[in-house]
C-alpha cells in the first residue's frame, strides 16, 4: 500500500487508478497519527478501501512529503563501502549517526532553494529512508524489521561547504528545503527485503549515483537495532540509511548543484523524486 499527501487536502491512499483522501473513508487522521495507530489503522483502511470504486486522478505537484512533522529524521553518513572510500574515510565500526531537522523537509516535487550568500557548494545524496511503525528499544537484529512501518524516498542535499567547514554535519544538512521525500510511504509487506531494492540519482538526465541497498554496511535491521540500544524510535521516526557512491563533492572535478539543474532521485519499488534547483 503507498500512502501520501495531496496538498492542502491531505494524508491519501494511492493506487494505479488515482487517490482516496482518508477523510473520505471516514479516517479523519494525519499520517503521523495514521502511522502512531500501527496495525489496525492498516487493517481498517484496507477493510474500507476494497468497497471504494471511485480515485482521483493527481498531478506530481499535488504531492507533499508524506510526513512533515516526523519526531526526528536519523541520519547515517558512510554507510556504503564505495562511498566511504571515495570520501577518503575509514569504514566505520559503528553507524554515523546525525540528524536533518523537520524544517527542512520539503516535498517530492518541490524546488530546492539556496543563497549563495550561505552555500555555493550543494550536493546531492540519493537514499532509502525508514520510517518506523512502532515503539522501539534494545530490539534484537532478528526483531527489528517488525518495527518498519514502510519505506519512502530522501535525498540528503547537503551544504557541503558549512558541512566541512563545521566540523559537525546538521548545519550543513538542515537548510530550508534541504530534506526532500516521498513521493509515498510504501508499507513493509510491500517490501520484503529493503536490502534488494536499486537506488539511482541523476541530475540533467547525467546518471551520477547507481547502486544498491545490498551494498550497505550496516542493513536496515542492523541501524534498527543498533541504535535503539542508545536511543527510543517512536512511531513516525525516520532513519535515512546512507547514500552510495557517486556523490558531487568526491568527484575529479566536484559537480555542484546549481541553478536550473533538475535531480531525479530514485529507489526502487517506491517510485522517485523530481526536484528543480533554484538560488534565491
Amino acid at each position: 500500500m503507498k500512502l501520501g499527501v495531496i496538498k492542502n487536502k491531505g494524508a491519501a491512499v494511492f493506487t494505479d487508478n488515482g487517490y482516496i483522501l482518508l477523510t473520505s473513508l471516514g479516517i479523519n487522521k494525519s499520517p503521523e497519527e495514521f502511522i502512531a495507530d500501527g496495525d489496525n489503522s492498516l487493517v481498517e483502511l484496507k477493510t474500507k478501501l476494497s468497497a471504494h470504486k471511485e480515485f482521483i486522478t493527481f498531478r506530481n505537484e499535488e504531492l507533499d512529503a508524506p510526513l512533515r512533522k516526523p519526531g526526528k529524521i536519523v541520519a547515517i553518513g558512510l554507510n556504503y563501502i564505495d562511498h566511504a572510500s571515495e570520501s577518503k574515510m575509514e569504514l566505520p565500526k559503528h553507524p554515523l549517526v546525525f540528524t536533518k531537522f523537520n524544517s527542512s523537509i520539503t516535498g517530492p516535487y518541490d524546488n530546492i532553494l539556496f543563497s549563495t550568500s550561505v552555500t555555493n557548494r550543494v550536493d546531492y545524496e540519493v537514499e532509502l529512508a525508514v520510517v518506523i511503525g512502532k515503539t522501539a528499544k534494545n530490539v534484537s537484529k532478528e526483531e527489528a524489521l517488525k518495527y518498519v512501518f514502510g519505506y519512502t524516498i530522501i535525498n540528503d542535499v547537503s551544504a557541503r561547504d558549512i558541512q566541512f567547514a563545521d566540523g559537525q554535519w546538521v548545519r550543513g544538512k538542515s537548510l530550508d528545503t534541504f530534506c526532500p521525500m516521498g513521493p509515498f510511504i510504501v508499507t513493509a509487506d510491500e517490501i520484503k527485503d529493503p536490502q534488494d531494492l536499486q537506488l539511482t540519482c541523476n541530475v540533467n538526465n547525467d546518471v551520477l549515483q547507481n547502486a544498491s541497498t545490498k551494498d550497505m554496511i550496516f542493513s536496515v535491521a542492523d541501524l534498527i537495532s543498533i541504535l535503539s540500544q542508545s536511543f527510543t524510535f517512536e512511531p513516525g521516526d525516520i532513519i535515512s540509511t546512507g547514500t552510495p557512491s557517486g556523490v558531487g563533492f568526491s568527484r575529479k572535478p566536484p559537480i555542484y548543484l546549481k541553478n536550473g539543474d533538475i535531480m531525479v532521485t530514485e529507489v526502487q519499488k517506491i517510485g522517485k523524486l523530481i526536484n528543480t534547483v533554484k538560488e534565491i
